[in-house]
């Protein structure tokens, strides 16, 4: 591996050009030949299974990297913590490192409350390969066309170490939301909102519907990858499980919306400027066609299946079942958001942008109790939604 290689174990410009810097700034994170046996050769024994520690692994893109988990809900408070939400305050500066460790300089951004581990399984070792704005490619062995990324090499010849040396029970995998445009399709909507009044849905859904094949193929061929490096450490797909995950909406439908369509609390103090048309499409029709082409491909690869789609219903930005936290009132997981807003929008951008619209310290929790409650049922699919007025403990998983 190179030798930065880094995962995790265990301003007076109008509001809303500031807010489109912000989201323009967005970014979603050799074989051998076979040579023949002599015909009267015994047949080769199987590899065996290593016999080290147990291990979970995740691998893929922000949405698993842990991106966001530096923050407890979201504030317009541009100062000290930040009402609270900034874990990345010291007292006198700010330190990302506390939350994303060693990869906050790479911007792979593996906080400490990634999907991995927050989740319970009962592995002893947690590892987390994933990467902000990792695409399939990122994925794929270098020997297949994989291609490295933040000094990092691709994610699968990663897991090939990790497979030699652990006993992996369990890999997640989040992957295809950067190679489907996720950052394009905020960016112009943001744009539509505050500079050309018009919508976006239909410009994106024609591009979400071009990239879609392709896009699919890509996490299908992850997928192969991973069963592939599996294979050559020893183990058979009954050794271990393999699942995939797919993405929750982190704004509201528009009746669900908090800050008025008109105006500019949208988009300063909210950080959700999208017009009520496009957040409909977005919650209600692109990510539930995104999660079942994601269901189609794991159905095809025997992989199991996590519907997140509708894990922060309730909790997403700009939502009415939640509110800011102010000085005297702090974060709650009951009653903050559980996503990051668009960052940028208001009088200084907080952290880094490629944070927002990303589960925060409360949805990677929440996500991984949604992981936990997986590993308990060994198969079939199943859709993980939150109980209102609850913290990660009320996930829980309904059959698809």
């Amino acid at each position: 591996m190179p030798e930065n290689h880094s995962s995790i174990t265990r301003s007076t410009a109008r509001p809303g050009r500031r807010l489109l810097t912000a989201a323009l700034a967005l970014p979603l994170a050799v074989a051998g030949l076979a040579v023949a046996s002599p015909a009267s050769a015994a047949p080769a024994a199987p590899a065996a299974v290593p016999s080290g520690p147990t291990a979970s692994v995740t691998l893929g893109d922000s949405y698993i990297s842990g991106e966001a988990g530096r923050w407890k809900g979201n504030s317009a408070g541009t100062s000290g913590s930040r009402n609270g939400t900034d874990r990345a305050w010291t007292g006198s500066s700010y330190d990302p490192s506390r939350v994303y460790g060693a990869t906050a300089a790479s911007g792979c951004d593996r906080s400490d409350v990634a999907e991995v581990l927050s989740a319970s399984t009962g592995a002893q070792n947690e590892i987390n390969l994933a990467c902000s704005g990792a695409v399939t490619a990122n994925i794929f062995r270098a020997a297949n066309g994989g291609k490295s990324f933040k000094g990092e090499a691709p994610q699968a010849d990663q897991l090939a170490t990790v497979a030699r040396q652990n006993n992996v029970k369990l890999i997640t995998l989040s992957i295809g939301g950067n190679d489907l445009g996720f950052a394009d399709v905020i960016s112009n909507c943001v744009q539509d909102y505050l500079i050309w009044y018009s919508y976006c849905h239909d410009s994106a859904q024609s591009s979400i519907d071009s990239k879609m094949p392709t896009a699919m193929a890509g996490v299908g061929k992850a997928i192969d990858e991973i069963r592939a490096v599996m294979a050559d450490a020893g183990y058979a797909p009954s050794d271990y499980r393999l699942v995939l995950q797919s993405y929750p909406s982190p704004i509201p439908r528009s009746a669900e919306m908090r800050y008025p369509e008109s105006g500019w609390t949208r988009s300063d103090t909210g950080g959700c400027p999208f017009w009520d048309g496009d957040a409909d499409w977005a919650r209600d029709s692109m990510v539930p066609q995104i999660s079942r082409a994601l269901a189609g491909v794991a159905a095809a690869k025997g992989a199991q299946f996590l519907d997140l789609s509708d894990m922060l219903q309730g909790r997403e930005v700009c939502s009415t079942a939640t509110r800011q936290p102010t000085a005297s009132s702090g974060p709650s997981a009951t009653t903050s958001e559980w996503a990051r807003f668009l960052d940028g929008g208001l009088n200084s951008t907080q952290g880094a942008l490629q944070e927002s619209m990303h589960p925060n310290y409360y949805g990677q929790q929440a996500v991984g109790r949604c992981l936990t409650l997986l590993w308990g049922r060994p198969s079939g699919d199943y859709a993980c939604r939150n109980t209102a007025g609850q913290d990660a403990s009320g996930m829980y998983l309904t059959a698809r």
